[in-house]
């Protein structure tokens, strides 16, 4: 494995707005008059796309941080290129390094292998990959995040916000990196029932992959229809069937049978927003499991323009560095004071967080 890193970032440069100024392409390539400038980059997704309202979106909000920065347009500075299914992902590589473009991104562990095979044949350009490890190539770098610390903060202000001691997580594809969400935020859960002298249930489910909003959904059903008064999606684009039931039941029901959603990648506050029963506006996403996506994007773009790209190295952020957290979002005082004293002895090495 290559020598790991770890990086400072600072979370708050990352956009809340969900407005994009792009709209969503299909396809294997975008509209592009491709580039021949050293310091352009490109983002390859995967099938969510960059409308995702998670994970992608945040790097393509560093994508556009980086433009502005450096007076690039998109299309010439800098692109992006949706995969509709895992077949895209090789050709929009090579579309990608074809039409000039240095530095090129593979969101997500499910293009490792199509970050691979581009880095070897296109050994004069810089590959990223995201949320995987490639060893072995001198103009890869890979970058992880510590997410099982942020989702021990997400477990802990769950557990501080139940009603009825039963909370949920609701998955996407099950992998490591998931696991890694599910796993953190059930020791948190655990940990704080027990400074508090209760017993909290965690129910756990997959959806299988990211993408089916109505299985989430469903999902998300079931587990509010059996007493969790929280569920923590970790699930890309199907995730969002986990708001959109949220939202249902709250629309209907009086405040003491109110339901909470915790969000994840990106502050998903916005997704929370509904009207009561009685017309008023309220928001039930209570916090936000966050990844420094749109930071990451940008600062290796920064590196590679200045010819300082970290190929070969594995760079790994964590709650040290501010490369994950967590919202203050809709959490009692009592809540986040918890959440505070949680990441403090996280840090600290007081808590160990399994991966």
């Amino acid at each position: 494995m290559g020598k790991k890193y770890t990086k400072f970032l600072s979370l708050g440069v990352i956009a809340t707005s969900l407005a994009l100024l792009v709209t969503g392409c299909s396809g294997k390539k975008q509209n592009s008059t491709g580039s021949s400038k050293k310091n352009s980059i490109a983002l390859i997704t995967d099938s969510n796309g960059i409308n995702d309202q998670s994970f992608n979106q945040a790097a393509w909000e560093g994508f556009k941080a980086y433009g502005k920065e450096h007076s690039l347009k998109q299309g010439s500075g800098y692109q992006y290129f949706q995969s509709n299914s895992a077949s895209d992902y090789t050709p929009n590589f090579n579309q990608a390094a074809k039409s000039g473009y240095q530095t090129i991104y593979g969101i997500g562990y499910l293009l490792k292998d199509s970050v691979s095979a581009a880095a070897k044949k296109n050994p004069k350009k810089n590959f990223v990959i995201v949320d995987d490890v490639i060893t072995g190539q001198k103009n890869v770098a890979s970058v992880t995040f510590k997410s099982n610390e942020a989702s021990y903060l997400g477990g802990v202000a769950a557990a501080y916000s139940t009603k009825t001691n039963k909370v949920g997580f609701i998955g996407g594809a099950k992998s490591t990196i998931i696991e890694a969400f599910e796993n953190g935020f059930k020791q948190g859960v655990e940990d704080a029932a027990k400074q508090m002298n209760k017993k909290i249930t965690v129910s756990s489910q997959y959806v299988g992959n990211f993408t089916s909003t109505d299985k989430a959904k469903s999902m998300a059903q079931s587990m509010y229809a059996d007493k969790c008064d929280v569920i923590f999606q970790a699930a890309g684009s199907a995730g969002n069937g986990v708001f959109q039931e949220a939202k249902a039941h709250n629309q209907t029901r009086s405040a003491d049978e109110k339901v909470w959603v915790v969000g994840v990648d990106v502050d998903q506050e916005k997704m929370g927003e509904y009207k009561t029963k009685d017309g008023k506006k309220a928001n039930f996403t209570l916090t936000s499991v966050l990844k420094g996506l749109g930071v990451v994007t940008k600062s290796l773009a920064d590196d590679a323009a200045k010819g300082k790209f970290p190929g070969g190295k594995h760079l790994e952020y964590s709650l040290k560095e501010n490369g994950v957290s967590v919202t203050k979002g809709n959490l009692s005082a009592k809540a986040w004071a918890a959440v505070q004293k949680a990441k403090a002895q996280i840090i600290a090495g007081k808590v160990k967080v399994s991966n």
